[in-house]
């Protein structure tokens, strides 16, 4: 080999290796999914900002004054920050009953609802009885009638029972939902039947294998049904104005709704009633906020068989 060729190979190598140019095409997609992602983006944050301001709305001017609160409703900081909304809340008016109304009875309703909900769940999606399909097609049907209809048999069975303006009266009816124990239904249907031999070979009854087996899987749909249940029986109003009369008996959603009537105040009293309401949605918003991650994933809980 000549020595110009040598020095021509040595040249070659020792020269930068330039990339290849990015093609035109790929830029133009980049550029555009950015773009389109901006936009997703930028409309997502006005949804959100249009969602929650009227809650801003209402945190803010349940810290106004009457007057402010007349003259500029929407202004979210108030010129004079006062507290008289919430103490005559507290102090002059039987809110701490209704509130107190609302949680024995939002409480139990929750609890219960857990418990029959996922019995009725579990026996549907497990047992194998006459008439089932005909139980699973009347809680479908029911699903599917409004809520309104309902309240005059409601209140008639109620009058019939002799639990009227009580405790039982408020609570019982709501024990159990059909919308939960759909849910428990579906979500114990994933669950594979093999996870259930080993303990029916032990000996272990049908509730045995049930209590200790099965329901500790459904943690994801349990925890679904708790927060349904509570901010179900916490916002219930149609049913307490049909089972109750007694004012010792109100609940923070008839107590809230006699507000906005003009019960216990005079002209507007917005800052009343907006504090009123933000008092009231503080239980399930900490409820959502701590569960959010648990909710039901019907692949939690699942067994390879």
């Amino acid at each position: 080999m000549s020595s110009t060729a040598v020095q021509r190979e040595q040249n070659v190598s020792a020269s930068p290796r330039t990339a290849p140019p990015r093609p035109a095409r790929r830029r133009h997609r980049s550029r555009g999914a950015i773009a389109a992602t901006s936009v997703t983006y930028a409309i997502l944050v006005v949804l959100a900002v249009v969602y929650i301001m009227p809650f801003l709305i209402q945190l803010a001017t349940s810290f106004k004054t009457d007057a402010e609160a007349t003259a500029n409703p929407v202004a979210l900081i108030p010129q004079t920050f006062t507290t008289a909304a919430y103490e005559r809340l507290f102090l002059n008016s039987d809110f701490p009953v209704w509130f107190a109304n609302s949680a024995i009875v939002t409480i139990v309703v929750t609890l219960g609802r857990v418990f029959f909900d996922s019995l009725a769940g579990y026996a549907l999606a497990r047992l194998r009885f006459r008439g089932r399909g005909v139980v699973f097609a009347a809680l479908v049907a029911v699903m599917s009638v409004p809520l309104v209809v309902l309240l005059i048999p409601k209140f008639l069975v109620i009058n019939q029972l002799g639990i009227y303006d009580s405790y039982t009266g408020m609570i019982v009816p709501l024990l159990t939902d059909a919308a939960g124990v759909f849910i428990m239904k579906g979500f114990f249907e994933s669950i594979p039947a093999s996870v259930e031999e080993q303990a029916r070979i032990d000996g272990a009854g049908t509730f045995r294998v049930f209590w200790s087996i099965v329901l500790p899987m459904a943690r994801p749909a349990l925890i679904t049904i708790i927060i349904l249940s509570f901010q179900g029986s916490w916002n219930e109003l149609a049913h307490f104005i049909v089972s109750t009369q007694n004012p010792a008996l109100t609940t923070l959603t008839k107590g809230v709704a006699g507000l906005a009537s003009g019960q216990l105040s005079q002209g507007s009293q917005y800052p009343l009633k907006l504090a009123a309401a933000a008092i009231m949605t503080i239980p399930v918003a900490v409820l959502f906020f701590v569960f959010q991650r648990r909710i039901m994933n019907s692949s939690d809980g699942a067994v390879k068989e």
